[in-house]
């Protein structure tokens, strides 16, 4: 009996001390510092809301920035410009609006303002005004001999000038006249000359009325 009594009073005792060194480590543990922990810093209140912001405002396409930025801008800056123009455009005033010039030439001649812009502006006007009402023919001699205007018409042949034969009745004989033409011009008619007078053959200018 003495030995049951004393080994229920040892496992007692065995438990309490057990139980008060449980008791000890665990109060140890708690106030000594934990290693890796105790070395991070720790955060404050201001540094948490800090980060909150940053995190809130954080772009993530920020870092691409460069041309993709400049881009960006370049047509927000673009789109006032482009609805300005049409407000432009409409306070201009219309081109009809503004007076025309006047022609130095014009005012010398005694035209008006309106006469002058009528007569720049008219096709029909200004056809007439180039169409010469005669035609110029460079006569390179009259013949009284049609064998001799054929040598002369052969003679231009050979230095490259196509010429033409026509009869006319003059004080009762018949003369054969070698002319190159018609030309349009009196300046297109003075060059012919001039080749002609460059290679020796004596020739004249005549002037014939349009039909």
């Amino acid at each position: 009996m003495k030995q049951r009594g004393g080994f229920a009073l040892g496992l007692v005792v065995g438990l309490l001390v057990g139980l008060v060194l449980a008791l000890g480590v665990a109060l140890y543990i708690t106030k000594a510092p934990v290693p890796f922990i105790d070395k991070v810093p720790q955060r404050t209140v201001e540094q948490d809301k800090a980060e909150a912001v940053r995190n809130r405002d954080w772009d993530p396409n920020a870092a691409l920035g460069g041309v993709a930025a400049q881009r960006a801008a370049s047509a927000a800056k673009a789109v006032p410009a482009a609805s300005a123009a049409p407000a432009v455009a409409a306070s201009a005033p219309p081109a009809a609006a503004q007076p025309a010039a006047r022609d130095p030439a014009a005012i010398l001649a005694g035209q008006g303002p309106a006469t002058a812009a009528r007569t720049a502006t008219s096709p029909a006007s200004a056809t007439a005004a180039a169409v010469e009402p005669f035609v110029f023919f460079v006569q390179a001699g009259a013949f009284t001999r049609a064998d001799e205007a054929e040598q002369q018409k052969a003679r231009l042949a050979m230095g490259g000038w196509t010429a033409r034969l026509s009869e006319r009745e003059q004080a009762g004989r018949t003369v054969w006249r070698v002319r190159i033409g018609p030309f349009g011009t009196r300046a297109e008619a003075d060059e012919q000359q001039q080749k002609l007078a460059d290679a020796g053959i004596e020739a004249q200018i005549v002037r014939v009325e349009k039909p």
